[in-house]
């Protein structure tokens, strides 16, 4: 484990249901509550899966504070802090270390990126300012920069850099990470689809979409891989494929609010330019839903 192991296992990118009116705390309640039950190991709140980029900065502060509130120290909380502006980044992840929150999830700066050496101050002045530890978050294909492994190395002595959530794809990039940081910081998968192989090479879990429909198999998938049964954690990897790639069907989080609301959590409600998931997608997504298990 790193310096600050924040978690092993699963943690799950958590939805925030929402209605025309704005947040639905009664359903986001119900589900924070639901995924504890089913055994999750932390949960993300207000990441790109919790529609970060839509919110309102007084929701997004809300949401956190709500999640830490009800989760009450029953499982960690992840809060999704990165922005595009390091100085609002800055004051959210002040925020929710004030409020509670057990670690930040510190995205890359999307749209204006940055350079390498960009990065390195970016992530510094926030990790300065942060009471509790960072996990940075690396998805190229949705910000258009990446975290080069090299850069991890000048980041990862920094007492508050915890982990990497590595959403990239690039199984190559991730193992030369590990080969230089992976005594340090912890690295968690960002894809359900490369769950055991970034296991595998020493990641600590996944940071999941999966695991808003099916939180207690992909603990179980982690489990049975830290117990030794890689065997067992391979099929279940490859048995959940199509479901998973019915969720990545269109762009997250449109199948996976589609969904929750299926299963009873809130409206399907995604807000622009998001737009609710096709008629055909969605059959199969509630098809392979049922396939595994689903009661919907």
């Amino acid at each position: 484990m790193s310096k600050n192991t924040i978690f092993k296992g699963v943690a799950t990118a958590l939805i925030t249901p929402l209605n025309e009116n704005g947040i639905d705390y009664e359903n986001f309640g119900r589900l924070i509550d639901w995924q504890i039950e089913q055994g999750i190991n932390a949960l993300v709140i207000c990441g790109t899966t919790g529609e970060a980029s839509t919110l309102t900065d007084e929701e997004h502060r809300k949401a956190i504070e709500f999640a830490v509130k009800r989760a009450n120290k029953r499982v960690p909380i992840i809060a999704g802090t990165g922005a595009n502006d390091t100085a609002y980044a800055v004051s959210l992840t002040k925020f929710a270390c004030e409020v509670g929150a057990d670690a930040c999830l510190v995205v890359t700066p999307y749209y204006n990126k940055a350079t390498q050496n960009g990065l390195v101050k970016m992530f510094t002045t926030i990790a300065d300012a942060s009471t509790v530890p960072l996990i940075l978050y690396n998805i190229p294909s949705r910000t258009g920069v990446n975290i080069a492994p090299e850069t991890f190395v000048k980041l990862a002595d920094h007492p508050m850099i915890a982990g990497i959530k590595e959403a990239s794809g690039n199984i190559s990039q991730c193992v030369k990470i590990m080969q230089l940081v992976g005594d340090k910081l912890d690295m968690y998968s960002g894809n359900d689809d490369q769950i055991v192989p970034l296991m595998s090479i020493g990641g600590k879990g996944v940071i999941s979409v999966l695991s808003n429909v099916f939180p207690k198999e992909t603990v179980e998938l982690c489990d049975k891989f830290f117990a030794g049964d890689v065997e067992g954690s391979a099929k279940m990897q490859l048995d959940y494929l199509p479901l998973i790639n019915a969720l990545f069907s269109e762009v997250n989080p449109i199948p996976v609010k589609a969904a929750m609301a299926k299963m009873g959590f809130g409206e399907n409600y995604v807000r622009l330019p998001l737009t609710p998931m096709e008629d055909a997608h969605a059959e199969v997504l509630y098809s392979e839903m049922k396939k595994m298990g689903a009661d919907i």
